[in-house]
């Protein structure tokens, strides 16, 4: 009888349902970390400067802990019923939309593409509408599960509290497990990666907020239908370089072929306008070259996290890359230094 060793490809094979289990466990206790981790990350600078103008750290952190969370809960207030009601009503119509950019479709190609072609795209409509109907009646019916996550919702403002409060102690804690003779080199390294990431994250964050404002401002403007839902995904993708605007546009504008070329013109216009804004005034005072990036490598390290990890991919390659970057360079500083004595 032939027996399965551990580091037989079949034996990690049938591990595969545990590997699972434990990704799912590790994925479910992490998760509230990694997200009070982010949002101190982007907090701590206002509530160092606090600090450098003689306001006791504790009281800092409960100041900009009270204005954040207000602010958040005024907009979550007024957001997320109209973001429901314009699912609902998206649901509602879809099929409609569906049958109108069907017909506009079959009225433009006829005699142009074969009758196989079309009957492939009306079929890839069929599957398309049957899969966001899916998507949106599974998103409405499990509101009431997310919202019901309330220990997800009450742990992560205290995560946040305590990571803010006690950073300092947190870091003090860290460099006492660090080898005494890289302890300078270390802290060197992840300064520069913090001055690397500190302004793009945080200014990442901001510019995605004024666009989808800009946005949602443009649509409201010019009569198009699912304003909010639609600005939100342009605020959402405007967060990859590059790609990000017109991932963002592309749903705004298929819905805007179901109401007219007029409507395709106006909504191509709002996010000109918007990406002209954000490239020339807004992502020059907030970002900057924050990075030190070439444009070649940025899409490259977009490849390739879309490729690996899609969207999470596209979104954390930059930083990633940013990191990798930095780690390089101090390393290859320091081989030079090395190597001159």
């Amino acid at each position: 009888m032939a027996v399965v060793g551990a580091g037989d490809p079949v034996f990690v094979w049938q591990l595969r349902p545990m590997f699972a289990l434990v990704y799912r466990f590790l994925k479910a206790v992490f998760a509230p970390f990694v997200i009070a981790i982010i949002i101190s990350y982007v907090l701590n600078p206002i509530v160092r400067m606090l600090g450098g103008r003689r306001v006791p750290r504790t009281m800092a952190v409960l100041l900009i802990y009270a204005v954040f969370l207000t602010g958040l809960c005024v907009v979550l207030m007024n957001v997320i019923p109209m973001f429901v009601e314009q699912l609902e009503e998206l649901g509602e119509h879809l099929p409609e939309l569906t049958l109108h950019t069907q017909q506009m479709m079959n009225r433009w190609d006829n005699g142009i593409l074969p009758g196989s072609i079309r009957m492939g795209m009306n079929n890839w409509f069929y599957q398309f509408e049957n899969r966001l109907a899916s998507a949106i009646s599974g998103f409405l019916d499990n509101i009431g599960t997310t919202i019901g996550v309330v220990f997800n919702a009450f742990i992560i403002p205290f995560l946040i509290f305590y990571m803010l409060k006690d950073i300092e102690l947190i870091e003090r804690l860290i460099l006492q497990y660090l080898p005494r003779s890289r302890r300078k080199s270390i802290i060197t390294l992840l300064k520069e990666i913090d001055m690397a990431l500190g302004n793009y994250v945080r200014g990442q964050l901001l510019v995605c907020v004024i666009i989808g404002v800009l946005a949602y401002i443009g649509y409201m403007l010019i009569g198009m239908p699912f304003a909010l839902l639609l600005a939100g995904v342009v605020a959402l993708c405007n967060i990859i370089p590059y790609l990000g605007p017109f991932l963002g546009a592309a749903p705004a504008l298929v819905m805007a072929t179901t109401i007219s070329w007029k409507m395709v013109l106006l909504v191509l216009l709002v996010n000109m306008l918007c990406q002209t804004i954000e490239s020339n005034v807004i992502s020059p005072q907030v970002v900057g070259r924050s990075l030190h990036m070439h444009p070649m490598l940025i899409i490259l390290a977009l490849l390739i996290g879309g490729e690996l990890a899609g969207v999470p991919g596209l979104i954390l390659a930059v930083p990633f890359f940013a990191v990798v970057k930095v780690v390089i360079q101090h390393f290859y500083a320091y081989y030079v230094r090395r190597k001159a004595m």
